[in-house]
This record gives C-alpha cells, sequence and structure tokens, in this order.
C-alpha cells in the first residue's frame, strides 16, 4: 500500500500531528532539505595490487572483491574474500580502483558466526606509496606525510555483521584494508568506491595525430571535472577548498570542455560573499585579481550580462582598492603576496609577476566597464594601467614572470620565449606552466608548447597518473617509480620523496585543477578556437598543427556545439572544415 506524502513527510519530520495541511509540511520540508547537486555511482575495483600472504592462511578467494557487486547481500556465505588476523600475521588487502576518483568506500561483510562488529583500518591513497603508509602529524618539518588533513585518508572503522557500511569522502584511487581484530574471520563479499561528480556531458573534445596529446587534453579534463563538486575546489584529496587565482585554469578548461556551468558562478560568488573588502580573497592580493580576470573571461565566452552587472557593486569597490596600491607605475599591494609555491620565496619575482598580473587586471576591469556602460571605472581602469605600463620590471630569468610580463606587452614575446623554452620542461610548473604556454603560443612558438606539453605533462601520465599532479618536479621523473606500482629501494618514490612547499611528500595532492593548462591550450591554439566578442557570437579559427597530421574537436558555445577538422594536406597547407550555430560568426 502507497504511504500517503502527507503521512511520509509527517513521519519524517517527526511532527506531532497527521493533521498538517501538506503544503505546510511541504514548506517544512523543503527548507530543511539540502538537494544534493552531485551524483553516486559504485566502482569495482580492478586490481589487487598487493595482499599479505599468498599462501591461503591470512587472506583468501580476494579476487571475489574484482567482480560486480549489485549492493544486496544474503544469508549465504559461500564464495566470500576471507580475512583472517591472529597474533602472528595481520590479513591485509589492497586494492587498485583504476583510476583517480573523488568519494568514499562501501564494505559488504557477509554472514559469520559472531554478530560483533570487527574493526578494520582503511587507508586511502592517491597513489600506492600514500595507501600503504601511516598517517602521521604534519607538524615535524621535513617528513613525508601523509596525514589526515582536510579529509581522512587513515582510520578505523567498524563492519557490521551482513551488513554493509560506507565512509569517506577524499580522493583516491587505492585502497588498503587490514584486519586489525585477532583471531576472527570477516567475510567480505565487496569493496566499492562511491564515486561522486557531477553527471554533466563533455560537449568539447580534441583528436590529433598524437595520441599522446589526445590523451593529456582528456586527462586534464577529467582532472577539473573531478573538482567540480559542490564548489569549483582546487584539489580533492586535500585543499577542497575555494582558491580563487587557482580556478582560473580551470575555469578555461571548463569553457573548453563543458560550457557554462553553475558551479563557476556559485564558486565566484562565495569568495565574495567570504570576503567583505578591503579584504583580500583568501588573504592574498593576487587572487583578488584573478577574480577580476576569471569574470572578464567567464563574459567572454558565456555572455551572462545579468550576471555581470550583479557583480558590478563590488568591483567599484575592489578595482579602486587595488589602484589606490599603485603608485609612480609601481604595484604596491599588500596582503599575502603570492604567484605560486616554486616563485614563493623569490620577492624580486613576485614583484615582476604581482606588476604584470595589476595591469592584466587593468584590462580586464576595461573591458568589464566597457560591456557595463560605466565610463567612470573604465577611466579609472584605462589611466592605471597606463601609469603601470611606464614600469617594466625585470624577469629575473624565471619562467613565471617572464609568462605574465610577456601577457601584457611589458616584456617582447620572443625574448619570454627564450627565457620559458630554456633547458625545456625543467623549472615549468604545473599551476604557470599554463601561463608559459600561453607566452610561448603569443611568440608563434606553438610546436615548442606541444613538445613541453608532451614532455612535462606526458611525464606524470608515464609515471602512472590519470590525473594532473599539484606538483611536478621535471628532473625527480628519473629513475622514479610508477604511482600505480610498489616502490622498490632502488627506484624514486616520485609521492613520498618528491615536493616542497606545502606539498611535501605524501601530503602533494595527485589531483589538482590548476594543472589542466594543457586542455584548453589545445584546444585555443591547435584547434585555433579564439572566442572574439561576449557570448561566443563572433570566434576566429586559425589552427596551428605544428608537426601534427589532423586535429579535430567540438567546442561548447551557448547557442551549441562548433565542429572543426584540420587536415594538413601534402603542400603543407591545411583545409579545414567548420560546422557553427548559425548566430555565431565564424572568422577564419
Amino acid at each position: 500500500m502507497k504511504i500517503r506524502s502527507s503521512l511520509f513527510l509527517t513521519i519524517l519530520l517527526g511532527a506531532s500531528t497527521l493533521f498538517s495541511q501538506n503544503n505546510v509540511l511541504k514548506s517544512a520540508f523543503e527548507n530543511r532539505l539540502q538537494k544534493d547537486e552531485i551524483t553516486r555511482s559504485h566502482v569495482t575495483p580492478v586490481k589487487i595490487i598487493w595482499q599479505s600472504d599468498t599462501e591461503g592462511k591470512q587472506v583468501t578467494n580476494s579476487e571475489v572483491l574484482l567482480t560486480r557487486f549489485d549492493g544486496q547481500l544474503s544469508t549465504s556465505g559461500a564464495g566470500m574474500c576471507m580475512l583472517r588476523s591472529d597474533d602472528d600475521k595481520q590479513a591485509s588487502v589492497l586494492l587498485d580502483f583504476g583510476t583517480e576518483l573523488y568519494g568514499g568506500i562501501e564494505i559488504a561483510a557477509a554472514i559469520r558466526g559472531e554478530k560483533k562488529p570487527i574493526k578494520v583500518r582503511v587507508r586511502l591513497g592517491e597513489s600506492v606509496s600514500e595507501a600503504m603508509s601511516d598517517a602521521i602529524d604534519n607538524s615535524h618539518p621535513g617528513m613525508q606525510s601523509a596525514t589526515n588533513e582536510h579529509s581522512l585518508r587513515d582510520f578505523t572503522l567498524e563492519i557490521p555483521w551482513l551488513g554493509t557500511v560506507e565512509t569517506g569522502n577524499s580522493g583516491f584511487r587505492f585502497v588498503r584494508i587490514d584486519l586489525l581484530d585477532k583471531e576472527v574471520e570477516l567475510p567480505l563479499r565487496s569493496v566499492r568506491a562511491i564515486a561522486r561528480y557531477r553527471d554533466i556531458p563533455y560537449l568539447g573534445s580534441f583528436k590529433s595525430s598524437d595520441e599522446r596529446l589526445n590523451k593529456i587534453w582528456e586527462t586534464g579534463a577529467y582532472t577539473v571535472h573531478l573538482n567540480m563538486q559542490d564548489y569549483l575546489w582546487d584539489g580533492i584529496k586535500r585543499d577542497r577548498l575555494v582558491w580563487v587565482g587557482d580556478m582560473h585554469p580551470e575555469v578555461m578548461t571548463i569553457n573548453s570542455v563543458f560550457g557554462d556551468n553553475e558551479v563557476i558562478r556559485k564558486s565566484l560568488d562565495f569568495a565574495q560573499d567570504t570576503t567583505p573588502l578591503p579584504g583580500w580573497m583568501n588573504g592574498i592580493s593576487s587572487y583578488s585579481l584573478w577574480w577580476i580576470i576569471i569574470h572578464r573571461d567567464l563574459y567572454l565566452h558565456q555572455g551572462d550580462m545579468a550576471y555581470l552587472k550583479a557583480q558590478q557593486a563590488y568591483l567599484k569597490k575592489l578595482i579602486p582598492q587595488i589602484t589606490a596600491k599603485v603608485a609612480g607605475g609601481k604595484e604596491n599591494l599588500d596582503g599575502g603576496r603570492f604567484l605560486d609555491w616554486p616563485t614563493a620565496e623569490n620577492e624580486d619575482v613576485i614583484h615582476s609577476g604581482l606588476q604584470a598580473l595589476t595591469l592584466l587586471t587593468m584590462e580586464a576591469g576595461a573591458d568589464i566597464a566597457t560591456w557595463l556602460g560605466d565610463q567612470e571605472l573604465k577611466n579609472l581602469c584605462i589611466a592605471t594601467a597606463k601609469s603601470l605600463k611606464k614600469h617594466a620590471p625585470s624577469d629575473q630569468g624565471n619562467k613565471q614572470a617572464a609568462a605574465l610580463l610577456s601577457l601584457v606587452n611589458l616584456m617582447p614575446a620572443k625574448k619570454a620565449a627564450d627565457v620559458i623554452l630554456k633547458d625545456g620542461a625543467n623549472d615549468f610548473a604545473t599551476f604557470y606552466g599554463y601561463y608559459m604556454l600561453e607566452a610561448l603560443a603569443k611568440a608563434g612558438k606553438y610546436q615548442e608548447a606541444m613538445d613541453i606539453i608532451s614532455d612535462y605533462w606526458g611525464a606524470m601520465l608515464d609515471l602512472g597518473a590519470t590525473t594532473f599532479w599539484e606538483n611536478f618536479v621535471y628532473a625527480e621523473r628519473v629513475n622514479a617509480s610508477r604511482i600505480d606500482e610498489l616502490s622498490l629501494s632502488d627506484k624514486f618514490d616520485i609521492h613520498a620523496d618528491g615536493g616542497a612547499h606545502c606539498y611535501i611528500g605524501l601530503r602533494g595532492s595527485l589531483c589538482h585543477g590548476w594543472a589542466s593548462g594543457p586542455t584548453s591550450w589545445l584546444t585555443a591554439y591547435v584547434l585555433g578556437i579564439k572566442v572574439l566578442e561576449p557570448g561566443s557570437k563572433v570566434i576566429q579559427i586559425r589552427p596551428n598543427l605544428g608537426n601534427l597530421r589532423y586535429a579535430e574537436g567540438t567546442y561548447p558555445t551557448p547557442y551549441g556545439i562548433i565542429k572543426v577538422k584540420h587536415v594538413k594536406q601534402a603542400n603543407g597547407k591545411i583545409n579545414t572544415t567548420v560546422h557553427a550555430p548559425k548566430e555565431i560568426n565564424v572568422i577564419k
């Protein structure tokens, strides 16, 4: 018999009477209900990396954990994976789910003789090394730290008799389970991951004659997708926060892959709502600059005037706050002075970068003011930009500084390219590597940029990555063990022994959206798709294939999908085919 909705709501809400009007109950329910925007799906592991014995004493029939489970236990205990721990040896198993994911795990325990819950230890890891490590107190300097900060990755759990338990959430690919109780048997039917993600289509695409570049494009897209949770996060294991500066590469990737998505506006609004002026977003002055730049790029691609107008009041206070920090053509920003971690201890480089970023912000502000019809704000941005152009600081031989200075014409593009290309992928960075690629494109160094993408981001794939990392030192790839293998003593453990700054060792995130730069770059410069007017109403298509034989793909706009295909002819000329919505003016 169906329960009437009014009775259902009454029971659910714990109301004292069954005679309340349905609309009152419905209203009360909706006020308390927070709808989850995120989809849940179960994932079966693909491989057993390691188990504590192979003699059938502590772990037996572990292969059953690799078989599909429909979620329903039965009273039959046949065919289960059995874990047995005693005083001499502990039962342990390490599972590989095949790809990085965000979420938790579900453990389904079968029937057994005793009904008392059994304790297990669960360790989640983005690498095998992390899943096999202990969580430690990160206050000890220099320790290779797999911590429980931001999300639990090492914890004890009680498993019920003939029941299922769920736990999480974190970013991980590997799960180790240890049976802690002694002289007991734990029959397991299943250990499944619970993947949490936005169920949205990949509207953009990229395919070329270079499969390595294709995989890099896809990996960058997937990296950002995992970070599109309730808000747009920096990382899914650590830094599950809205870091505004870090969002810019992610927003550009979302524009190229998913098109318009509410998570961007939601996160930008969160940053504004939690930063009353004269504060700086995340306590970092450059992050308030990036907030303005993101709004310019978002409107250029999506053309949401109502949303842009909603930012006007805040912008009219924030931009004068920034311009007040410019004196004699030099930026003098206070708050946290930060570009990215590899440059965090070089004040001269930080000044060079902030000088360029402040100018870039004024240019973005002038664009926004033009679109809003705010002449006073536009004049302020133009005047401040003119002043900033009078001071061109040194690039200090630094790739980050050279890239930013080049993008605002405070440094010749060719000279910046020489700095960026020195020693190839060495000294590249996952975050600001995107702007280095942008600067190379400005100098016409398209093939050189593709080579760097293949070398630097491709090296992470060679080491087993399925998402791109918070930090990667290119030289550390030499004699490094893969993240999906047990680390050998004669190999460099790329996760445990690498990293610096705030991401020393296993604390480092192996899924960071700021590392997705090649995805939007390949779309913009290889497919050659460049938005010229707000709302993608005018798009220029000028491919740069370099050594590629062909490249094709799609690009999402507010009016629908653009499809392009470029094929290099025998004479070196490129034959281009474009299919675009009728509302878009395509310029070749």
